[in-house]
């Protein structure tokens, strides 16, 4: 690769970038407010919901492109606006050129299957998403497929890492989490779905759908749990819900096609990860 596209720098796409820069790509990182884009990534000021702002993409052809949007809120209008209408639009642009980029990595989610009784999933799994999130998602999947382009899909579970410590203060804060019946996660660590990410623009011919998610799918109560031991504090109260969780998820993700491909998880369980995070937490809180 000598030159990609990063369509959203934020936190993931800035920390695949900085990575492909290391290894002597030209990286472009597309955001509406580049004042946060590092050196030595290329800032690229445009929305990707306005194709009249795209005359500032980088001329010339693309070895690659990733598509890390950001909707600007948990709502309908802005996951379409993210996803599908970015998507499609960047899409048309890319088809304008004389040169297709040899591929195009989406970044999903896994809330595009519908699976809410804890069984296991994989890229072979049927989608039938409960929730407007996977919908959208899946809409544009959808429209990645139909394109043009050498597509690949990556379906992330929840990512955490620096900056992403939510699960650490509803822990020490006590809140309750439901444990009856038991609500399977699947979570990557932020330095996990960077390594994913690169892995897949450089792995010679890859397959067009993959699952993000670390080998230990594990109930969100046995999370907590192990968190508030690490933390010396007390479990959180344990709750009865629904059997889909809060939005319609209950479900174990298989990642044995990402294995398969060879990539290394730095962090391959939760503990790994978390072990990591509690202690540059625990060292900010105190200071």
């Amino acid at each position: 690769m000598r030159r990609v596209l990063i369509a959203g720098c934020g936190d993931l796409g800035t920390g695949l970038g900085l990575q492909l820069v290391r290894d002597g790509v030209q990286v472009y990182g597309l955001r509406r407010s580049v004042e946060n884009i590092p050196e030595p990534i290329l800032p690229v000021a445009a929305d990707l919901t306005r194709p009249e702002t795209f005359g500032a993409l980088p001329e010339g052809d693309l070895d690659a492109v990733c598509y890390i949007a950001t909707p600007d809120g948990f709502n309908e209008a802005a996951y379409e606006q993210a996803y599908v209408v970015g998507l499609r639009n960047l899409l048309a642009h890319l088809d304008r050129q004389a040169r297709l980029p040899d591929r195009l990595i989406f970044v999903s989610s896994t809330s595009v299957y519908g699976v809410t009784d804890g069984g296991w999933v994989n890229e072979d799994t049927g989608t039938v998403p409960g929730g407007f999130s996977g919908k959208r998602l899946l809409e544009a999947e959808t429209l990645l497929r139909d394109s043009s382009i050498n597509g690949i899909v990556v379906r992330f579970g929840g990512i955490y890492g620096p900056g992403r410590e939510r699960l650490l203060r509803k822990v020490a804060a006590g809140e309750p989490v439901v444990a009856h019946p038991p609500q399977w996660t699947n979570r990557i660590h932020r330095d996990d779905a960077v390594g994913v990410l690169e892995h897949l623009l450089r792995l010679a011919g890859p397959q067009p759908l993959y699952l993000g998610v670390d080998s230990q799918p594990v109930p969100m109560h046995e999370v907590t749990d192990w968190i508030a031991e690490q933390l010396g504090l007390p479990s959180c109260p344990h709750e009865h819900g629904e059997a889909g969780g809060l939005r319609g998820s209950n479900k174990r993700c298989s990642n044995q096609r990402l294995l398969a491909s060879g990539y290394q998880f730095r962090h391959p369980d939760f503990r790994s990860g978390y072990a990591e995070l509690i202690r540059v937490w625990q060292s900010e809180q105190s200071n």
